[in-house]
């Protein structure tokens, strides 16, 4: 696939490395994900050399808005993609982002294909340690930053709170883009922050130095709403320079997946799944960020049928394919 100049200017990160010996030639394949600096672009910029290696070249998209890209894939107009279950969600049924598209949104859904999930954020309910906000009860009558004006964090976020006892309409819901989270909560905009950060984050971890954060603590036994593409996810304590818990905290994180169009090469969604597979802890031993990686399951939170081509790796390697997420016959 030759790619665009167009999106050359829209931050292609293209990745090109030697191709191993025994492979002929490389294929090309186009991926898009998030920003460059997120959880879900180090994971896809860190695996890109294992599959140039194996044989994959891949051309990586960065800055892209997830929902669009999901679209692209099943409009057969992009190979890859990270992708939000409750995208793919929304685009099965003809709504949220694609409520205007009706049927034929339905219809495009049927032409997504999954190849294994990646862990996202996990989200960090973060107060002030001098703030007295030590339990749920406290957060009541409190302004709480919620993420992006109408972004699906919201909907995780809300559940979140609920999670831990506090009800719509108890707290006053506060919405703006991530990216000015962290200052919001330092100018004093909120009093609870619930911040979507990469598990060791330098960026918390400099905000924990200006002045100590106390992290509040679902039940440990929490579970997830299901499909909502939400993990149980344990922080330890010291985990953040100035994190004052002396316990370790239950939290929910997201989960997405990379998904294909149905028509990518069985032979390339076998090789992208097999080289992310046995590569993943090797990746996720560089970096804090990456740590979840090898603890969660491939198929996490998965909502799209797999593609035959990853459903052979697995079969190969011995890993039970739930049925549900089993190809449709065509």
């Amino acid at each position: 696939m030759k790619i665009p100049s167009k999106w050359m200017r829209n931050g292609v990160c293209a990745v090109v490395a030697a191709v191993a010996a025994n492979v002929a030639q490389a294929e090309q394949v186009a991926m898009e994900t998030t920003g460059s600096a997120s959880v879900l672009s180090v994971i896809t910029q860190a695996m890109a050399p294992h599959w140039a290696e194996d044989g994959v070249e891949l051309q990586l998209i960065l800055n892209q808005t997830l929902t669009k890209s999901l679209l692209k894939i099943s409009q057969g107009k992009l190979d890859t993609a990270v992708v939000p279950p409750l995208a793919v969600s929304a685009l099965s049924t003809g709504t949220g982002p694609y409520a205007g598209l009706g049927d034929k949104a339905v219809e495009a859904s049927k032409n997504v294909r999954a190849l294994f999930a990646i862990p996202g954020s996990p989200f960090h309910p973060i107060v002030w340690a001098d703030s007295g906000i030590k339990t749920w009860d406290d957060v009541k009558t409190k302004r709480v930053y919620i993420g992006p004006p109408a972004g699906a964090a919201n909907r995780q976020l809300t559940a979140l709170l609920k999670e831990g006892g506090v009800e719509e309409g108890e707290f006053m819901p506060i919405k703006a883009p991530w990216g000015t989270g962290s200052q919001g909560f330092q100018d004093g905009q909120y009093d609870v922050f619930l911040g979507a950060f990469g598990l060791g984050s330098q960026s918390l971890t400099e905000l924990s130095l200006s002045r100590d954060i106390y992290l509040l603590s679902l039940p440990e036994d929490t579970v997830p709403p299901e499909g909502w593409g939400l993990t149980r996810v344990v922080i330890e304590p010291g985990t953040y320079a100035g994190q004052t818990n002396e316990k370790a905290i239950t939290t929910w994180g997201t989960l997405m997946m990379i998904a294909a169009n149905k028509d990518l090469s069985d032979d390339v969604a076998y090789q992208l799944t097999k080289t992310y597979m046995e590569k993943r802890e090797e990746v996720a031993s560089t970096s804090p960020l990456l740590s979840l990686i090898p603890k969660t399951s491939p198929f996490a939170g998965m909502n799209a049928p797999l593609h035959p081509g990853a459903v052979r790796y697995y079969q190969e390697a011995g890993i039970t394919v739930p049925a549900d997420l089993l190809p449709p016959t065509e």
